[in-house]
């Protein structure tokens, strides 16, 4: 039977038409009238929902049928670097080859581009496919976000010259962020940019590290404009194309993720242009290119983590030990049953998330091209631009923190075999490894969401679903969702009680925790509700994180009454020689 990532996981597709995307998609075609000027255009909802199920279903075959038997060999091939040049593994360049054969290289980009103008749902379900196969190839296939990236801030004449070269997959991306000195903290970026007066061209001077598919054709780079400047306000965003003044000084020898590569940089006088304004390459457009990010990676985790479930559930079934197959072992079993609805849950989040991200881009575009200033759109635009912010870090935290878990049971449920590199998991483990580093820590994710947890962004949200007509068993556990949602409430309420910050920090962690708990709780009872077959997913969830819940909610109390970390740090630290 041929394998397709996209038929064999109904989870995708049951989010694909339950997450509620018609404003999205109407948006997005203008009313459908950009059916008018392109044939291929929806002319309505479901035509649009029909077409984004047709194109998935490919790049599932595409998935399951060609890169997915391709990745050990890729892994073992790795990337290499001679004469300045990189070169991918044999298997990396013919998966390029077909997806851009598919034309999906440009999926979120306008048709007049020769994109397929549509929604980031559909695209990070497209990604998770892609990292279920191979989780190096999303790091090339992902970084469509610098094409859109361009396509929002760039002028136009910019847009006509890149965006046409990243649909057919002539070109591709790098975000040249990261430096020796500045990796977190973007605001120490030391790259600088200058401008000739005479040729009136910018030029870049300096290093970067650790980049992403270094060897990219075009560079959206973060460098530093003005003069004596040391903070973010200083810095700007500037597209360049690679060239003999753009040196590939070497690619990292890394754990996993082995077909990407991760170039350090020099750059020697490098011309480069402008991208949008001065002075809010850091503040404007890294931050909006972060975002992105952030859910790439997190479908990137999921699809990884589906991978190792499917592994480990294969061969479970199939492996025997004092006489049956050990899923029957409740030690077995309860793993895989737990990475299962946790993978559901982590999926119901990540596409109600990019649902939110959606919205946020579609009215923030909306107001840039308004005619005549509109409040009401304006009002809408910074609705979804709060609620996105807020769920980002907090999906990206669950799905990266997730994949690790399942990653790791993977391996334990097959033991020593599951150790040995002629089985994926080894691979599974190596590769998702880095998800919950890159493109911000969790711990990072924590600090960019707590603010969001402390206003309680989510409220109306939970609030919304809260009143949805549960019945019976729904009900019992919709009611039990209510009251771990005032836990929440009141734990965060006690947290603003003492103003210290580091408090507060070291509160955030399970403060969010907790919201994710509770969001996810309504999102799965949401679903169950659309589906009953998927009722004891919402069970099984709520019933084995409350009391998770429940802890967080303790430890908040126990450290406001003084016995807890803060207080024993240096106790414990100090005394460690």
């Amino acid at each position: 039977m041929a394998e397709n990532f996209y038929l064999d996981n109904g989870d995708i597709k049951f989010n694909l038409n339950e997450v509620g995307l018609g404003t999205v998609v109407a948006l997005r075609e203008s009313d459908y009238t950009e059916a008018k000027q392109f044939p291929e255009a929806p002319v309505d909802f479901n035509d649009a929902i029909d077409s984004y199920d047709k194109v998935l279903a490919m790049v599932g075959e595409i998935c399951g049928e060609m890169i997915a038997p391709r990745a050990a060999a890729v892994d073992e091939e790795g990337c290499h670097l001679e004469n300045g040049k990189v070169t991918y593994a044999k298997g990396t360049i013919q998966n390029l080859k077909d997806l851009a054969q598919a034309q999906v290289m440009g999926v979120m980009l306008p048709r007049r581009f020769g994109g397929l103008n549509y929604p980031v749902t559909v695209y990070s379900m497209m990604t998770e496919m892609v990292s279920r196969a191979d989780c190096s190839l999303q790091n090339l296939f992902g970084l469509q976000d610098i094409a859109d990236t361009i396509n929002k801030f760039a002028n136009e004449d910019q847009r006509s010259r890149y965006l046409p070269r990243f649909c057919t997959g002539e070109a591709d991306g790098a975000m040249s962020l990261t430096e020796p000195e500045a990796g977190s903290d973007l605001q120490a970026v030391q790259l600088k940019a200058t401008f000739d007066k005479e040729k009136n061209k910018w030029y870049l001077n300096g290093m970067k590290r650790f980049i992403t598919n270094g060897c990219a054709k075009i560079h959206l780079v973060l460098a530093r404009s003005e003069e004596n400047s040391k903070d973010g306000r200083g810095l700007s965003m500037f597209v360049c194309e690679s060239g003999p003044n753009l040196i590939i000084r070497r690619i990292e020898d890394k754990m996993g993720i082995h077909g990407s590569p991760t170039c350090e940089l020099q750059f020697n006088n490098v011309e480069a242009e402008l991208v949008g304004e001065r002075r809010r390459g850091l503040t404007r457009y890294v931050m909006s290119l972060m975002n992105g990010a952030r859910v790439a990676i997190s479908s990137q985790a999921l699809g990884v983590a589906e991978a190792a479930y499917r592994n480990a559930l294969k061969y479970a079934n199939e492996r025997e030990q004092f006489g049956k197959a050990i899923i029957k072992f409740p030690a077995v079993y309860e793993m895989l049953v737990n990475a299962r609805v946790q993978i559901a849950a982590a999926r119901t989040l990540l596409y109600e998330t990019t649902k939110y991200v959606d919205l946020r881009d579609m009215y923030d575009e909306k107001c840039a091209h308004a005619e005549t200033p509109n409040p009401e759109l304006r009002k809408l635009e910074k609705q979804f631009s709060k609620i996105a912010a807020a769920l980002t870090p907090l999906t990206k935290a669950f799905c990266t923190e997730l994949g690790n878990k399942v990653a790791y049971d993977g391996i334990q449920i097959m033991g020593g075999t599951g150790f040995m590199r002629d089985f994926p998991a080894e691979r599974f483990y190596r590769d998702v490894r880095i998800t919950n580093i890159y493109e911000g820590t969790t711990q990072l994710q924590h600090v960019a969401a707590i603010g969001g947890v402390m206003q309680r962004v989510l409220d109306p949200l939970m609030a919304e679903i809260s009143k949805l007509p549960f019945e019976g068993k729904l009900r019992r556990l919709a009611s039990a969702v209510d009251m771990a949602h005032e836990k929440l409430q009141r734990a965060v309420k006690t947290v603003e009680t003492r103003k210290d910050p580091e408090y507060h920090d070291i509160m955030a962690r399970r403060l969010c925790d907790m919201e994710t708990i509770v969001y996810c709780s309504y999102l799965l009872l949401r679903g169950a509700l659309k589906d009953k077959t998927r009722e004891v997913l919402a069970e099984r969830y709520i019933q084995s994180m409350l009391p998770v819940l429940e802890m967080h909610a303790e430890v908040v109390t126990t450290v406001t009454a003084g016995i807890g970390i803060i207080d024993t740090r240096e106790t414990i630290l100090g005394g460690i020689q």
